[in-house]
């Protein structure tokens, strides 16, 4: 009933703003005229709500026993169907020592399946897990979707192993890995990604070579004359490569990472 009322009232308010405008007459005029000022209610926070306990239950941590491997080994057909979110789970919590049971779900036929086994060794979380993924992600016939989230997991778990692999795709025949390679690059904090994202800007496609020159810039902070990649062609950008051809060059034997850029906090 109350929100009924509220709703007349709302409406009735509209109709008569709606008329003093039609006589040319403001509402503080009319507030004026009343001799009557609306007062302002002071604003009452709403109560804090109570803190949450932690009831998660922490990953496992202790050698799998031969009965756990067992049963972990009876769960990689489960990471493809109906009971695949849960068979990660259960891969989750046995933790890093189930890593050798997962990385054989790589090689397993179902692409689901070896989709789902990187993405369950990345919430595992574990470095350990790093050389199975680049052999994935190096891999010419392996999908290019299953490559990629391959190499963005390992990069993400420890980036400077991902120099080598980063290498090896930049010079792939299909261009999404080239971009892939292109684009992971920017995290990797060692010099040997910079000789491969340069052979990079001349890129059959525009998009490889932009995101190759976009990951230089972050990398290495050189600043270069502007050009517009975006509606370049390739030789523009092939014209374009030769001015970080020669600065690498003369400074490939001195050049220094430079220190990542602290983000700012907000407030």
């Amino acid at each position: 009933m109350m929100g009924v009322k509220q709703r007349r009232v709302g409406r009735l308010l509209v109709r008569g703003l709606v008329c003093l405008g039609l006589l040319g007459i403001t509402a503080d005029q009319a507030w004026s005229d009343a001799a009557v000022w609306p007062v302002q209610m002071p604003y009452e926070a709403p109560p804090k709500s109570e803190p949450v306990p932690d009831v998660s239950v922490a990953p496992n941590t202790k050698a799998l026993t031969p009965e756990e491997l067992q049963r972990a080994e009876a769960l990689l057909p489960l990471l493809e169907g109906k009971q695949e979110f849960w068979a990660m789970g259960e891969f989750v919590h046995l933790g890093e020592p189930v890593l050798s049971v997962v990385t054989k779900a790589l090689a397993m036929p179902g692409p689901r399946i070896r989709y789902n086994a990187i993405e369950t060794l990345s919430m595992i979380k574990s470095p350990a897990a790093v050389p199975a993924l680049l052999d994935t992600a190096k891999l010419g016939t392996e999908l290019p979707r299953i490559r990629e989230h391959a190499l963005r997991v390992a990069v993400r778990l420890d980036p400077m192993e991902a120099a080598p692999a980063i290498e090896v795709m930049a010079k792939d025949a299909n261009a999404s890995i080239r971009k892939a390679a292109a684009v992971e690059a920017r995290y990797v904090r060692r010099k040997e990604v910079i000789q491969p994202l340069i052979d990079l800007l001349g890129d059959d496609e525009r998009f490889v070579a932009l995101s190759a020159v976009q990951s230089l810039w972050t990398v290495t902070r050189h600043e270069t004359e502007f050009h517009d990649w975006d509606a370049s062609s390739k030789q523009d950008r092939q014209a374009w490569a030769q001015e970080w051809i020669e600065w690498w060059n003369q400074s490939k034997e001195t050049f220094e990472m430079p220190e990542p850029k602290s983000r700012k906090r907000a407030g």
